[in-house]
């Protein structure tokens, strides 16, 4: 007599339901950001300008995971710094400096994130941007 399996318990279903939903808010959360938020059509641009030049200039493996790190990490503080924005401004509707230092915090956290990948746009794409230059 073949050796039957354990049924799967009911719940599994519900779990994977549970999990898609939780990507779904995700993916809206991005669209709402992109909608409402200027800054991200900036890095929106940028991220399409970097993955144009990483395709032209044909980027190494380790290149291309320096690159997506620092374009991912750039998204994500963006949209954390959106969050927090968002949550103070509901919880502090008028003008609080304590309220105002938590949203220049999180933008200073942006501004700090950006330069990091820019030194590694810098980085990457620096000596072959110089090299089309002709200099050197």
């Amino acid at each position: 007599m073949p050796e039957s399996k354990p049924p799967i318990p009911r719940r599994f279903p519900a779990l994977l339901r549970k999990r898609a939903a939780s990507f779904g808010y995700a993916f809206r959360g991005v669209g709402a950001a992109l909608r409402t938020e200027v800054h991200l059509w900036f890095h929106a641009a940028a991220t399409g300008v970097v993955a144009g030049l990483g395709l032209y200039f044909g980027l190494e493996r380790w290149e291309w995971a320096a690159v997506v790190l620092a374009v991912g990490a750039v998204w994500c503080a963006e949209l954390v710094n959106t969050a927090i924005e968002a949550v103070v401004n509901l919880v502090s509707p008028d003008y609080h400096p304590l309220a105002g230092r938590a949203k220049d915090v999180a933008a200073g956290a942006v501004l700090v994130m950006a330069l990091a990948a820019l030194a590694v746009g810098l980085l990457v794409f620096g000596p072959r941007l110089w090299a089309l230059g002709g200099i050197g």
